[in-house]
């Protein structure tokens, strides 16, 4: 069997591989959450990606955690007043089809343009539970990427941003340049999975030769700390794999000692679900 990075040949595979997990937890009988679409977007390369993943992704449990983190974390933010959801290189995501929300409330996405015409093509016969716009953008054009936010904000006051599994493969300066695309006053939060110490051990498995994982940084949330951006929520992934049953048996026991300080030096592999308001 070849190995998940021989599978692998952009980072356009790994949603597909992101979607398989999706797909095989809404199987189960206690998902954390239903996702009828995963399955069709995941496709059988997905499936065989997922297949030849490293021991350390057993049943895509890190997908899994982060997906339940960030619904979660989606439906607080309309609970506190958020009126447009903002999806940045929304891959294969389908919370628009599948999270309880209002027919009228907008949600974004955008993505390479290839991709979003392959998933609009599978999605052609499923309904959106809300007013969905989705976007081809090249978002490390920076004209594109501020054209697509200056036409997308108008009108909202307090949207939530998510880039979910994006950062990772950003270098440090084009992160530092989209956290300050987005400190707009009419983007009240933004959402992201942030990883310390974790990426070198990714790489190490093979898995991601042609997707380059670029972006791991070692003060954790410091950094974002140090551009404007300050945590309002920090919820660590291996921590709620536990309380969700779905951490590996041998990764246990890390829960229960003392945890990384996300503001540290690296001590140990660390990520988490961030929910940041800019305050910069």
């Amino acid at each position: 069997m070849s190995g998940a990075g021989e599978l692998i040949s952009n980072v356009s595979d790994t949603a597909r591989w992101v979607a398989a997990y999706r797909a095989q937890e809404s199987r189960r009988s206690d998902a954390l959450f239903s996702d009828p679409l995963a399955d069709r977007l995941a496709g059988a390369r997905g499936y065989e990606i997922a297949a030849a993943a490293p021991r350390m992704m057993q049943n895509g449990w890190p997908v899994v955690a982060r997906t339940k983190l960030m619904d979660d974390l989606v439906m607080t933010s309309l609970a506190e007043g958020c009126d447009l959801v903002v999806n940045l290189a929304a891959g294969l995501d389908t919370r628009p089809y599948r999270l309880p929300l209002p027919a009228e409330f907008r949600w974004a996405e955008a993505d390479l343009p290839d991709l979003v015409a392959e998933k609009s093509a599978a999605l052609a016969d499923a309904q959106p539970r809300c007013t969905l716009v989705r976007r081809g953008v090249d978002l490390a054009d920076p004209a594109a990427r501020q054209g697509f936010l200056d036409e997308i904000l108008d009108g909202a006051s307090r949207a939530l941003v998510i880039t979910e599994g994006l950062l990772m493969y950003l270098p440090p300066e084009t992160v530092v340049e989209l956290a300050g695309d987005l400190a707009r006053p009419t983007i009240a939060w933004w959402m992201a999975d942030i990883a310390r110490g974790v990426l070198e051990r990714m790489r190490a498995g093979g898995s991601f030769a042609n997707a380059p994982l670029l972006f791991e940084p070692s003060g954790g949330l410091t950094f974002f700390d140090e551009i404007g951006w300050n945590s309002v929520d920090v919820e660590p992934i291996l921590a709620a794999a536990r309380k969700f049953r779905r951490a590996p048996w041998f990764l246990v026991p890390f829960t229960f000692l003392p945890q990384p300080d996300p503001r540290g030096p690296v001590r140990g592999p660390w990520s988490a679900v961030v929910r940041m308001r800019y305050d910069g």
